[in-house]
């Protein structure tokens, strides 16, 4: 819900900050180009400062803009927390709780977290999106979710970590594959075998191509997405496929794939996040979800790595 106790410059700013255009801030908030314009320009004047820089292909804002629309952001946030938890008293609260997560999370670990919540606080409303790595993180510095859960290698300026846990990048075989059989395997190792792969933007790519160029090895991709559930189903013997233990750990415990960690520094240098906006307090609701996910994260941790198979 979005509600109108903002000024107009105000909500006219917001509107081309998440845009970043004029032309469709103006058609967000059925108005003129023109007016937002002005409406930029009035805010501007009487901040005595600019808070957009003006590209050809849109508008970026300025360090002024960024702090702005955070505390904006922010504000509206907390406003319609009060007005959630005011229609709660009333019994006409929708209790929503509002996540986003990238794609390794979404197809099983994640529905299965929902239904374990929803299960001890039925009413509630859970809504995940699911989208890049950078996707994710834009979503909360912009307000429109509560949390996120991705993998994260550097620091967030604007974000807050609710929870971290270490998430190395692990080699995903198939039970008889003959690496299957190490308790650890080395990148050498890996680089021997087709390797499926995420594309450049995914993290575990990203640490698994610092180690090779570390020690002079080159491979070729047998396969790149990024998507996991496009590699997992194309993984056989003698593939070597990269991933964090999460996106597995059920295909671990069906016997259909073993986990095998790096002995690279690089690839356990990765973390797993919860995160949030900097300076918003989360409301009960969510924090409730955000201890019931890290739970689930704990216990998926402990669980085995599986068995080569001859």
């Amino acid at each position: 819900m979005s509600l109108p106790l903002l000024s107009i410059p105000m909500r006219h700013f917001l509107e081309v900050a998440r845009s970043g255009s004029v032309n469709q801030a103006a058609a967000r908030l059925f108005v003129a180009s023109s007016a937002v314009s002005r409406q930029i320009a009035k805010l501007e004047d009487s901040l005595g400062t600019p808070l957009f820089e003006r590209h050809a292909r849109g508008m970026a804002l300025t360090a002024a803009g960024e702090r702005l629309a955070a505390h904006l952001r922010n504000a509206q946030r907390d406003i319609e927390q009060v007005v959630e938890e005011v229609r709660d008293l009333g019994g006409q609260g929708a209790r929503r709780i509002r996540m986003a997560c990238t794609e390794g999370f979404a197809g099983h670990f994640m529905p299965l977290v929902m239904r374990g919540f929803e299960a001890a606080h039925p009413g509630c409303q859970l809504e995940l999106h699911v989208g890049s790595p950078d996707g994710v993180s834009a979503l909360l510095a912009r307000g429109e979710t509560d949390i996120a859960l991705k993998y994260v290698v550097a620091p967030e300026p604007g974000l807050r970590i609710a929870h971290a846990a270490n998430a190395p990048v692990f080699a995903v075989l198939r039970p008889d594959h003959p690496l299957a059989r190490q308790r650890v395997v080395s990148v050498a190792d890996a680089v021997r075998y087709p390797p499926a792969v995420g594309d450049k933007g995914v993290t575990a790519r990203q640490l698994f191509d610092q180690a090779c160029s570390l020690q002079g090895l080159q491979y070729r991709a047998l396969f790149v997405s990024n998507f996991s559930s496009v590699l997992l189903p194309l993984l056989r013997t003698p593939d070597v496929m990269l991933s964090g233990h999460l996106t597995v750990v059920h295909l671990i415990e069906a016997g259909e794939v073993v986990a095998r960690p790096f002995a690279e520094a690089p690839l356990q240098q990765r973390q797993l996040q919860v995160l949030a906006l900097e300076g918003r307090t989360l409301p009960p609701l969510v924090e409730a979800f955000v201890q019931h996910l890290v739970q689930a994260i704990a216990s998926a941790g402990r669980r085995k790595r599986g068995r080569a198979r001859r």
